[in-house]
């Protein structure tokens, strides 16, 4: 088995090497960037998962993002300043899939990266997949592959990152009930996040939001005031 290629993007040379002193042995081909032109250069869209610091000399993390995710779907984990909330929440409305506070143990980064790539499994590469999907889930006129990591409204492909994909699934599946932002901070990011939750839900579900009703034209996702939010189904929708 091929091992997983990361690609590690900061400027900081010593922190990149030990990352790839404890990466390495983990069993993963590590490659790093220290500014935007080795970043370009290396390659990005053929790798497995990119670590991106969004502190970068020229442009920055999140202006590589936004333009990397127009072409890409290579998961990334920003690195984010240290009780910054807004990198955190800029870095998942534009694509990241998750991030990890500076200063971090190394052994944080290991969990998050192979979480990361396991929830990322189906979308990598873009080699066609083996079997049909065995799950289908429909509510109204929003359809969701969860095998496949695909989701539509309205017969409209969804553009939905990792984080935004994963609130969708647990909505759906909790069509009419309120859902907290504990329980929709976990499904999103694999973990809850302590007195940031709601800062970093909120945001996200804003950004769901905006994706669903853009193509329905009403809001189907309603804020239930110190409970959470529902999802319901928009009244009067046409096909």
């Amino acid at each position: 088995m091929t091992q997983p290629r990361l690609l590690l993007v900061d400027d900081d040379e010593d922190l990149v090497e030990m990352m790839r002193e404890y990466l390495g042995p983990e069993g993963f081909q590590v490659d790093a960037a220290h500014n935007a032109q080795m970043f370009l250069a290396a390659d990005p869209a053929r790798a497995d998962l990119i670590v991106l610091d969004v502190m970068l000399p020229g442009r920055s993390g999140f202006d590589l993002l936004r333009d990397f995710r127009k072409g890409s779907n290579v998961p990334v984990i920003m690195l984010t300043a240290k009780d910054s909330d807004v990198d955190r929440v800029v870095g998942l409305e534009i694509g990241a899939d998750d991030y990890v506070s500076k200063p971090f143990n190394p052994r944080e980064l290991v969990a998050r990266v192979r979480a990361v790539l396991r929830r990322t499994a189906s979308r990598g590469s873009g080699d066609p997949v083996a079997a049909p999907p065995a799950e289908r889930l429909t509510v109204g006129d929003v359809e969701l592959l969860p095998a496949a990591r695909q989701a539509w409204c309205r017969g409209r492909l969804l553009d939905l990152t990792t984080a935004e994909f994963n609130l969708l699934e647990m909505f759906l599946r909790k069509v009419g009930q309120v859902v907290g932002r504990d329980a929709l901070s976990q499904a999103a990011f694999g973990r809850q996040t302590g007195h940031m939750v709601d800062r970093n839900v909120d945001g996200l579900v804003s950004k769901l939001r905006r994706k669903l009703d853009a193509e329905a034209g009403a809001e189907r996702i309603k804020t239930v005031r110190n409970a959470g939010y529902i999802y319901v189904l928009p009244t009067g929708g046409g096909a």
